[in-house]
Formats: structure tokens, sequence, C-alpha cells
């Protein structure tokens, strides 16, 4: 059997279409959609990525750029599913021989992929080329005058951040008075030892958690034992709820929590 990866927001969810593509054929291996551990399969590279972009747009567009970057996988043909059409639109230019397709076609595209797979593949000027045309800020949801608490920063974040909307004001330290909190965080224990603490100071703009990918290494990242999934997992058991993703830049990514509502 034709063995091939199938990248999916979540596990739980993956199962109908992990089924489906079991069906026409194929052994399917499956990963979530954080970007954790895919340059892994450079020594054994699946005859295809299918990719869902029905959740998590922007980590689905990062890991196929990444996909591509890599020497090992740049030959792999993509398939991304689904997505909303203004941003597959804009995929489609910074990936123009990838397949896109909808999972009532999946069956037919993922053979032709297969079949056809590029002979020159287009490589991404970097896994942050999708990126290029949204400002940090505005992905961020940092709007005009808004305080905005960074904890635990990058000394040269705030140059990273750009230009900013008219009366944002920096902080360093989180009180409960901002209006968003974007919390840095390296490793687990600082994680659970502190988000008690910070979901406390948490408003109505709610609080990005962000953590090193620990796909960045060589692109300056640093070794962490984070992930998106044990992001999200501690965050949901502590009265949080995550419902927005963001790939900060080549080191970082983020997931924006809000106060969970009590009925």
């Amino acid at each position: 059997m034709t063995r091939i990866r199938l990248i999916h927001w979540k596990a739980e969810e993956a199962t109908e279409r992990i089924a489906r593509l079991e069906a026409a054929g194929y052994d399917v291996e499956y990963s979530e959609l954080d970007g954790d551990g895919y340059k892994a399969l450079k020594n054994n590279p699946p005859a295809a990525f299918v990719i869902d972009l029905s959740r998590m747009f922007s980590h689905g567009k990062e890991i196929g750029t990444g996909l591509r970057g890599n020497k090992a996988t740049r030959n792999v043909p993509l398939v991304f599913v689904e997505g909303e059409p203004e941003k597959v639109e804009r995929l489609k230019q910074i990936l123009p021989d990838a397949t896109f397709t909808t999972w009532s076609k999946i069956r037919s595209a993922l053979k032709s992929a297969i079949a056809n797979p590029p002979a020159n593949p287009v490589k991404p000027e970097s896994n942050l080329a999708g990126y290029s045309g949204t400002p940090l800020p505005k992905k961020l949801g940092i709007k005009e005058n808004m305080t905005v608490a960074l904890v635990n920063a990058p000394k040269d974040f705030a140059t990273t951040l750009g230009e900013l909307p008219a009366g944002v004001q920096l902080k360093k330290k989180a009180t409960g008075k901002e209006h968003l909190i974007i919390w840095f965080l390296r490793v687990r224990m600082e994680l659970e030892d502190r988000i008690q603490e910070m979901r406390e100071l948490t408003g109505n703009g709610g609080i990005w958690f962000v953590w090193p990918k620990q796909a960045s290494r060589k692109e300056g990242g640093m070794k962490t034992d984070l992930t998106q999934n044990i992001v999200r997992e501690t965050g949901l058991a502590n009265g949080l709820v995550d419902y927005k993703v963001c790939a900060v830049d080549a080191i970082w990514s983020g997931l924006k929590f809000a106060v969970r509502k009590t009925k």
C-alpha cells in the first residue's frame, strides 16, 4: 500500500478522514497540525502529505511551506484540503504546484498528485512567506489605544512587532488592567507554575500563550518541552479556552485563550 501522511488539526476529528483515505487504498500515518516533529520525516518521507486546512489554516500553511523548504521533502506532493477560499487563493500564489481540493474529491486529487509529483517544486523564500502580507500586530489582535503586556518577551520583540497602531502602549508586566497579554514561555514548568496567576490577570482581550517551536532550532530556536497539545490541554484544565492560533515568527508559535464562561 502507498504510504501517505495526513496532517490534521485534531486526532479525535481525524478518524473519519483517515478511514476515507484508507478506503481509497492508502496506508495512512497521522500528525497533528502543530508543526512539531514533521521535519523528522526527512529520512523516510511518504508518497504525499495531505494537509487539512479546515481549521488552524496558518499552521497548515506553515507546515506546507516548511516541507517545501526542506530538501528531503521538497519533491513530495502536497495536497491541501478545504480552507477558506480567500486564504486558499493566497496560498496558491505561494505554492502554485501544490494540489488543492476538497474531501469530496480527495480520492482523485490524491491519485493525480502522487502520479505527477512536481518536477521543479517552488521553494518559498522562507517558512514565513505565507505570512508576509499580514502585519504581526494585526495577527495578534493589537488595536489602537490598547495597553499590551509583553510578559517574559525576548528583548527584541518590540522590534519584531514593527509599527504599532496609534496609541498602543507596551508593558513588561501584567497587572490585570491590560487589554491584551502576550505571555512568552520556555518550559512546561513555567506554564504550570504560573498559569493560574496569569488566568486571574486575563481581561476581555484575552491572553496569548507563546512558546518556541520545536522545529525552529535551525533558525535560532531553543530547546523546549512545550508543544501545542501541552499548552492547549493545560489551558483547558485551568478554566481557559483557546480560540485563535498564530505563527508569530520563525521561532515562536502562539495560542490565544480567554477565560471560559460559566452558565
